[in-house]
């Protein structure tokens, strides 16, 4: 093969590659700059959120045992994963996280049980959802509904996806579309969603180009454009080669010196 072929081989695979893969490194670049140009604490919403009462250094509290002992009765308990001591509506609750078997599979759940009493309480209902959410949200943030989620989505894609459920979603009106989300059995606003988010996780969608899901990066999509676009840039080192005008004299010095 030519040199002259070789240059004209690589100047069409380099320009059909950069056609077909151009639009993705455009896509990559866009998400690239809003992620690294935009506050990461807002985008989870932070600066929508007020700060998290803390408990008083005087609280009478129960043994958690009774709760335990409670859980025990009302179903199978394999083992416990922990308790925590949190302020849920202004009162002090224990959280109790335990596993429970459900078929062959080990099951983790959460319970809420008052932490003054021990005893066991229900999970927690609309009406105390909103009244958390508000809690933990600004004022100046309008209340619009609330939504009982007891699935995050059908093809593996929400904005809540991951979340404990089932979960109320307590949603805000605003410039951002605020949705602060309170798992029944938490008690508490877990994550909280805005617009900042919604455009971060469409362009992480195009990042990773797992259009379903959005967390999977190692999907088929993404390994074969990965693979074109180093395609592309060798594709260019080759022709930035081949044009060069001191390789080429070089190379035609070493033609001519050649023995014939």
């Amino acid at each position: 093969m030519t040199s002259r072929t070789f240059s004209y081989r690589a100047r069409q695979i380099h320009r059909y590659l950069g056609v077909f893969i151009g639009i993705q490194f455009v896509l990559w670049t866009a998400g690239g700059l809003y992620f690294s140009w935009t506050n990461l604490d807002e985008i989870h919403g932070d600066h929508l959120r007020t700060r998290t009462p803390a408990l008083r250094g005087d609280i009478v509290l129960a043994s958690p045992a009774g709760a335990i002992a409670q859980l025990h009765a009302a179903e199978p308990v394999d083992s416990l994963a922990g308790i925590d001591l949190v302020d849920v509506l202004g009162r002090a609750t224990y959280r109790v996280h335990y596993f429970t078997s459900q078929g062959d599979k080990a099951v983790r759940r959460t319970r809420l049980a008052d932490a003054a009493s021990g005893t066991l309480r229900e999970p927690i209902a609309r009406e105390e959802a909103i009244a958390a959410a508000r809690a933990a949200m600004r004022d100046d943030l309008r209340l619009v509904g609330a939504e009982l989620l007891t699935e995050a989505s059908v093809d593996g894609h929400h904005e809540y996806r991951g979340g404990s459920l089932p979960a109320w979603a307590v949603s805000f009106d605003g410039p951002e579309r605020a949705t602060a989300y309170v798992p029944v059995d938490l008690g508490r606003v877990d994550r909280v969603r805005n617009d900042r988010w919604r455009a971060f996780d469409f362009l992480w969608m195009l990042h990773t180009m797992d259009y379903r899901g959005r967390d999977d990066i190692n999907n088929t999509i993404l390994r074969v454009l990965s693979v074109l676009g180093i395609a592309t840039i060798l594709s260019g080192f080759t022709l930035f080669a081949l044009t060069s005008r001191p390789l080429r004299r070089r190379l035609a010095r070493r033609r001519d010196a050649a023995p014939a």
